[in-house]
């Protein structure tokens, strides 16, 4: 079985693809995906359609050139923690935005179980004015 660092690691590399199924081929089917209060995709979402519903459909409709762009990753056990910084541009706007961002993951028995995402979300929202 792959540990949590591989699967995490799995993940961002078929993001760095734009492989939207790699991106997610880990998750359990009722993993807990929760975007960062303030951000216009804020909220806690339950299982793969709801995963890609309102989440990652939003981003392509929404952003251009949105970007993950991954500086460290750290594992330990069922645990682990991403720090980065996104970038995009609004489409509706025009204006780009650069935000840092951490993900907190879970992983069990080499499923995503559960994604926190914590944000720089005023960085995003001045982008959408």
């Amino acid at each position: 079985m792959r540990s949590t660092r591989e699967v995490v690691q799995a993940h961002y590399d078929a993001g760095a693809k734009g492989d939207l199924d790699g991106m997610l081929a880990d998750l359990a089917p009722d993993a807990r995906w929760t975007e960062a209060a303030g951000s216009p995709l804020a909220g806690t979402w339950v299982g793969r359609e709801q995963i890609v519903e309102r989440v990652f459909a939003p981003i392509g409709r929404d952003w251009e050139g949105y970007w993950f762009e991954l500086e460290r990753l750290l594992a330990d056990g069922r645990h682990a923690a991403a720090v980065g910084t996104y970038s995009g541009t609004w489409r509706a706007t025009g204006k780009a935005m650069r935000a840092r961002v951490v993900h907190l993951w879970e992983v069990d028995g080499g499923r995503i179980v559960r994604f926190e995402q914590f944000a720089d979300t005023a960085a995003m929202a001045a982008s959408m004015r």
